[in-house]
Parts: C-alpha cells; structure tokens; sequence
C-alpha cells in the first residue's frame, strides 16, 4: 500500500520548463504591454482578481480572441449573475478553432475499444463543419435553435457540436450510456429542432443498439423535426421518413464556412446539473465566455499548444468533453477515445497513451484510485517519452493518488489535480507548469476565479475548511438556466446563502500561500457535535484498505436526533469483512482522524450508487435514510445503476422516523 504524508514535495519544475511556458510569456507580455512586474503567482492571481476588467481584457488581446466588432465595455453592473461582459462585441466559438486550419498536425485522433486509432485533418475536420452546417440550414436550422445529441465521444460528435455552434444554433449533448427517460427530461426542456444519434455503441466489449431509444426520443420529444443518424456500432438500420444519413449531410466538399457573428452573451451550449432530484437545471453558457476561459485555462494554466496531443478520458455527458474540445482553440491535436477505460483490462487507457503520442493525459481521480487498488504500473509496460502532464478531476486526489502517478506512470512530469463543476465549465482552482506539485494539494486558485473560504458567519477565512464561495464574476458562469424567466433557480442555486456572492456547495482550505484542498461537498458533511468534517477525509482512510474497493458515509443526524454515522463498504472479497477487520477499519479512522469520526455502523453493499458522471450519491442516501421516500429523494432516471438503491430503501425501514 501506497503511503505518503500530505504535503509533501514530489515534483519541481526546472528552469527551463518554466521560462519556455505560455504562462511566462504572458507574464513578460503584461510587462511589456501594461507595466506590470509580477514576482510569484499569489501576486499575478491578487492582481487577476482585483483588476477584473484589466485582467480579462488581457486575456482578449494576449489570446487575439477572433471578432468581427469590438466591444464596448468589459464589465457593466457589479451584483451577480446580472452582470453583462463584453458588450456589444460580435464573434463566434467557432472562429477561434478555425484559425488553426492550416496546421499541419491532426486536428483529432480518435480510438474505440479493441480499434486502432484514426485520425482526422484540420482541413477533413474544416470541410465536414462546413457541409454539415450548410446541410442544416438547408433543413431550417438557424440562430436560436436547439439541436440535441444523443452520442459518444466520436469525431462526428465534434462535428456536430461546431457546425451548430457555427450557425448560432444551441448545442446540447447526451451520452448514450444515459437512461432514456434522463434524456428525455434533459431535452424535453429545451425543445430541440434537430437530434444527432447513433445507431448503436459500444462499451466493455459488447454492442447496445439504440434504435429504440431513438424511436422513443422521437415520440417524446415532437419539437424534433428531423434526426440525423450516425451509423457507429451493429447493423445499417431501416431509416424512419424524417432520418437522414450521416454521410448524406456531410457529401457536400469544397464549401465555405460562413460563421454567424453572435454577441459575445449568446448561447453557446446548454450542460446539465446532476439532477438528483426533480428535472435537471439547464445551464447556459456563452460564446464569449466560454472562449475567454476555456483560452485562459488551457493555454496559460495548462500550458496547452499546437505541439500538444491534448486527451481526456469523458463520455459527452460530462462538462471535460466541452473542455476538451476547446483544446482545438489552442491549436492542439484534441484525442478522443470512445469506451470503457478498463476493457479488456487497465492498460486500455495507457497504451492508447503511448500509441497516440499523449502529451497531455486527462482522466478522473477515480480512475488513478482504481489503478492503484489494482497494483496496475503503467510504466512497467508502456514508456511515455511525449507524455509531460497528468490532469486529474471529477472528485479529491488523495496524496496516495498524487504519489502514485509519479511512482507509476512517469517521475518528470506535471500532474494537476482540478477542482470547478458543470456550473462554469472550468475548474476554480488547479496548478499549472510553473509551479511545484506537492501530495494531495492543490498549488493554487486559477487566474481570475476570486474563490475564497467562507466560515458559518460568512466572513473569509484562511488556513481552515470553510465554503467554497467565489465573490467576483467569471465570464463563464451561467448567462441562466433555460427557460428561467426570473432568474429564480439560478439564484436560488447559487446566491441564496450569501447575497451576491456564489456559493459553489463545496468545502475547501485554503491556505497562506495559496494552496488550497477540496474536501468534497459541503452539503454532505459529517457534523459530530459541532466538528464539521468532509465525506473526503474519511473516504481517503478507508479506501485505502485494498480490501475495499468502493466507500460510502452518510451521517444522520438531523434536527434533534443524534449522529448516527453510517458507513458503506464494497469489498473486493466480501468474505474479509469480519469483526477483526471491522475493528482494523475503526481503530484507522481513530488514529489517522480522530475518535470522533469513527462510524456507528458499517454494512456491506454490492454497489455505492453513483450519478450518471460517476459521483456518490451522499445526500439522496442520505434523505432515504432519514425516512424520504426514494421517489421524491432521487430521480432514478439519473442514476448510473439504481437498483445500488435498493439496499438503502430496505435498510431505512429498520430506522426509527
């Protein structure tokens, strides 16, 4: 077993590395261009989010943002979300890729499971926009519009994605592995003209046809005019009167593309909020927003360019898809891979790495857990020469996880552990090349995101777990929620704590220097007798038992009644689970927590229940537990295994209400 103390040292960028970063060369552009002299990142992030005009006006001119009529004003109004940025400029997402087109790198390589790679051409890529833009007018599609996807990670995805975007139309996207009736509700809501699908996909070896599911969107959903099918997986299907080819919409070669100038505030695409109870939220991001971030944070924090094959092991229906295929704004080979990450076994990922020439691997902390539960050293049977950054999100990476990757895939690299959310399409705080990478820390908070640490009384705190709030606006936070007329559910989801000020719904420290660790979230903390502590820091003890494959805690307590803290474990063999390793599991909570957190009860499950991104479903179990009905505690539909549910709802009933 892996164990190493928080906080310490395991990686340092040499001189060199950081002198030749994009961040350096924005540091001596600011010198140049408005004086300014920036001695360590905690300067140049006080000056990002103090000056927050300045500073996001350098981004637009560092990063040449493409447009078509300046702005007027940066920043107008002071009160979020009722702030408006940019105003008046005209552009379009799909400008900033496209001025890569004549690089002579892939502009995507792609892979599914047991396939060799393919790869796709800037001007392949440029040509296939353009037709299929055309051909989407030529069906009605115009500014406005929704056009809906029903599928994977696959170029055509992307395809879609920007010849929609390229019109002015509003994309949005699910992933085939999500249940139909969480699609309907997702795309039900926001009434699309258009749906892409696949036929069909595969996933941990097998084929899953989806012709009816398809059938059934089509009947739910009657805005849906016409569907475009994509054959992906199994037999060519029978084509309903208002399907069309894939290919018949792309045959067109030689043609222009002829982007729509949007303001900077026009809908770009809609994301969806885990939806754990009640119709998911629809969130609304923007064109400009999202170019000036997403510019903002690969090429500067994530030192992401043209020499860089960018990949990110995400489904559609995760916000890092959107991300990743902004890397083709900073000119990079976005690689995509279409799959499970473990089919045949742990190597699927790694040897995509080495074959495709990754030098910029994305995945989940997850992920990096499951390998070294596994014992699984990538090194061992790959070599990475081009690999140089590890990125790491979806939940807390334990120092364990941080030592791992530097123990198995490769020791001089960069490894970032992110921390954002769907709501914003980035991450709040991360690292970058320039700084060192320390064990289960988080070296710093991004460039223009005033995230601070709130405690119970609202006020700034450092150095102690509070609330992750962020208290200046970000160009891409929400512009709203669809069909949020009075802005109600938007605030009502972030600015009903504190007025003005977003409340995000995670823990986090922040510390004197900056750094900052993510606890989880707060809406499920653990309160025992008033010492407030996050799912985190218990997850990380008890999962590293390598006898335990998955973890869930819940605490109980509510109103009057005392904590009952109930933990949750999914052996590896559940014939280990006996009252000698029970007392070993407790007696390690004890010593490396405290007393306080030892659990009350701990029940072995099957399956911890997780949303369809893979997140624990704490506080649905949670509501279960304390007597809510499971119907009004989770909507099934966004479930990612629901009977995993089943065990919950029997067990409540032995609970006294």
């Amino acid at each position: 077993m892996i164990t190493v103390l928080e906080g310490s040292l395991l990686y340092t960028p040499d001189e060199a590395t950081v002198q030749n970063s994009e961040l350096t060369r924005y540091k001596q552009w600011l010198r140049e261009h408005y004086g300014y002299q920036f001695d360590s990142h905690q300067a140049l992030w006080d000056w990002s989010t103090t000056e927050t005009e300045e500073f996001w006006k350098s981004i637009w001119e560092y990063c040449e943002v493409v447009h078509s009529r300046p702005y007027d004003k940066i920043l107008s109004g002071n009160e979020m979300p009722f702030v408006k940025w940019f105003q008046n400029a005209h552009l379009n997402y799909v400008d900033q890729i496209f001025r890569n087109k004549e690089l002579p790198n892939p502009a995507i390589i792609y892979k599914a499971e047991n396939q060799p790679h393919q790869t796709v051409s800037w001007k392949t890529l440029y040509e296939d926009v353009a037709a299929l833009a055309h051909y989407m007018k030529k069906l009605g599609i115009q500014k406005g519009d929704r056009v809906a996807a029903y599928a994977p990670n696959i170029p055509e995805t992307v395809i879609g994605f920007l010849a929609c975007a390229s019109i002015g139309a509003i994309w949005s996207v699910a992933s085939p592995d999500f249940g139909v009736g969480s699609v309907v509700d997702r795309f039900k809501q926001i009434e699309p003209k258009l749906l892409i699908a696949v036929n069909g996909c595969q996933y941990n070896g097998k084929i899953y046809d989806k012709m009816d599911t398809i059938r059934h969107l089509l009947e739910e959903i009657p805005s849906i005019e016409h569907c475009i099918l994509i054959q992906n997986a199994g037999e060519q299907p029978e084509l309903s009167p208002n399907m069309i080819h894939w290919a018949e919409a792309v045959k067109e070669k030689n043609l222009e593309l002829e982007s729509e100038q949007v303001e900077f505030s026009h809908p770009l695409w809609i994301l969806y909020s885990s939806g754990t109870t009640g119709l998911p939220k629809p969130i609304v991001h923007s064109h400009g927003g999202i170019i000036l971030e997403h510019l903002k944070s690969l090429k500067l924090e994530g030192n992401i360019g043209k020499d860089d094959r960018f990949f990110w092991f995400t489904t559609t229906g995760w916000m890092m898809w959107n991300f990743l295929i902004s890397g083709l704004m900073a000119g990079s080979t976005i690689v995509l891979y279409d799959g499970s990450p473990s089919y045949p076994d742990l190597s699927a990922l790694w040897s995509y790495a080495e074959e495709a020439g990754i030098t910029v691997f994305g995945t989940s902390a997850a992920f990096i857990d499951s390998c070294m539960k596994q014992n699984y050293r990538p090194n061992r049977h790959f070599s990475f020469p081009e690999l140089r950054a590890v990125f790491s999100t979806g939940s807390p990476l334990s120092a364990n996880g941080f030592k791992w990757v530097y123990d198995s895939v490769k020791k001089d690299i960069l490894l970032v552990s992110l921390s954002g959310g769907t709501d914003v399409c980035t991450g709040f705080v991360g690292g970058n090349v320039c700084l060192p990478v320390r064990a289960g820390i988080i070296p710093a908070r991004s460039l223009g995101a005033k995230v601070e640490s709130y405690d119970e009384e609202g006020r700034p705190i450092i150095g102690s777990v509070g609330e992750l709030v962020v208290t200046k606006p970000m160009p891409s936070m929400p512009i709203y929620f669809w069909k949020d007329q009075d802005y109600s559910r938007y605030l009502d989801s972030y600015f009903s704590t504190y007025p003005n000020v977003w409340r995000h719904g995670d823990w986090i420290q922040i510390n004197e220097d900056g750094s900052c660790i993510i606890y989880g979230r707060s809406d499920a903390t653990i309160n025992r007798s008033g010492v407030r502590m996050g799912t985190s820091e218990i997850y990380k003890i008890v999962e590293s038992f390598p006898e335990i494959r998955d973890s869930l805690v819940v605490d109980l307590e509510y109103k009057d009644r005392p904590s009952c803290l109930s933990l949750f474990v999914v052996m590896q063999n559940p014939g280990q689970f006996n009252d000698a390793f029970v007392q070993q599991l407790k007696d390690a909570i004890r010593k490396n927590l405290s007393p306080r957190f030892v659990p009350d009860q701990i029940h072995v499950i099957e399956e911890v229940p997780k949303t369809l991104n893979g997140k624990k479903l704490e506080v649905p179990i949670r509501k279960i537990l304390l007597g809510m009905p499971a119907n009004k505690a989770i909507n099934k539909d966004a479930v990612a295994n629901p009977r995993a549910l089943d065990f919950f709802i029997e067990l409540s009933k032995t609970y006294n209400h």
